[in-house]
């Protein structure tokens, strides 16, 4: 992989390169798809490399994940995914007893999350996998926000013995790491320091909250901002002490405000130490056809919106 243009490339290109240095190195590593390889990436980069490990089960996403568990079982190290919807509600039975309650080694990815698959409306929008796959036992949650730091946690996951979920958003994101960037599990990372007010993002919005936190801090506004890639399990100790400082929490992602990162947000301050939580993203609400702009506008989550949050 061309590590100098690595940040050039879509989301799903690197996810899939990666696959195939991971599995010229172990040839334990297999991929699973649900008739979504194109989507995903891994055909035709994965598929030509190693078609003796790659299996597309067809349009059978429970399936996908049973053969999974049972690859897991006999050894193998197994990634399988498909859109976000696809990947965790329509399976969530499949996971919790095939996966999560066997503890089994299988690595789910979750494509096109939240907002980001618009053109395919509401059936195709998930605006849930995380608040679902963080409430269930034995599951990493991931979220990575940028290529550098997809390729790590992917590289991470193949490392790691039991369930993990990650999102994945597919087409191109703006650069925040570089190649020496290092995933560490349950381990926040802080992209801005300020004592105002702490910012907190994961994945597809934490370009998005970078752009809100340098813009305040032309107003004189010290932003903390904290991108959390590791949903589940959670770094309190970092939001905590940030939260000490500023006395105000905003958070924002893509994704409903119920469950998600700023629930855990919110879980982990009521217990800990009660701050104000300003809880930015897709309210109780299904999605429509629509674009990204159209639809950050219309849920209150673009840079305007983060920027007046942070600013009360």
């Amino acid at each position: 992989m061309s590590e100098e243009k690595l940040h050039e490339l879509e989301m799903r290109k690197v996810y899939a390169r990666t696959l195939v240095e991971l599995a010229d190195e172990n040839p334990d590593i297999v991929v699973l798809e649900a008739d979504l390889a194109k989507a995903t990436g891994t055909m035709p980069t994965f598929s030509d490399a190693h078609p003796d490990r790659f299996i597309d089960v067809g349009v059978a996403e429970a399936d996908m994940i049973g053969i999974s568990a049972g690859l897991a079982v006999d050894g193998l190290i197994p990634f399988c995914a498909s859109f976000a919807p696809f990947a965790t509600r329509r399976v969530y039975d499949a996971v919790t007893i095939s996966v999560a309650y066997a503890d089994a080694n299988v690595k789910i990815v979750g494509t096109a999350t939240g907002i980001t698959t618009g053109p395919n409306g509401g059936t195709h929008m998930c605006f849930q996998d995380l608040a679902i796959m963080r409430a269930m036992p034995n599951m990493v949650v991931l979220s990575p926000c940028d290529c550098y730091e997809l390729r790590a946690c992917v590289r991470w996951a193949a490392s790691y013995v039991g369930p993990v979920y990650m999102q994945m958003i597919r087409m191109k994101q703006p650069q925040v790491f570089d190649d020496d960037y290092a995933f560490g599990p349950d381990q926040a990372v802080r992209l801005r320091e300020g004592s105002d007010v702490t910012l907190v993002s994961t994945g597809w919005m934490t370009p998005f909250a970078m752009q809100a936190a340098d813009q305040l801090a032309a107003e004189g506004i010290g932003v903390d901002l904290l991108h959390y890639v590791c949903v589940k399990p959670f770094d309190t100790a970092t939001l905590v002490e940030s939260a000490g400082r500023t006395g105000r929490v905003v958070t924002v992602e893509n994704q409903s405000v119920i469950g998600g990162l700023g629930g855990a947000i919110c879980e982990v301050l009521s217990a800990e130490l009660p701050t104000r939580v300003t809880r930015l993203g897709v309210p109780d609400v299904f999605g429509e056809v629509a674009s990204d702009e159209y639809l950050l506008n219309k849920y209150g989550m673009n840079i305007e919106h983060i920027v007046a949050a942070c600013r009360v």
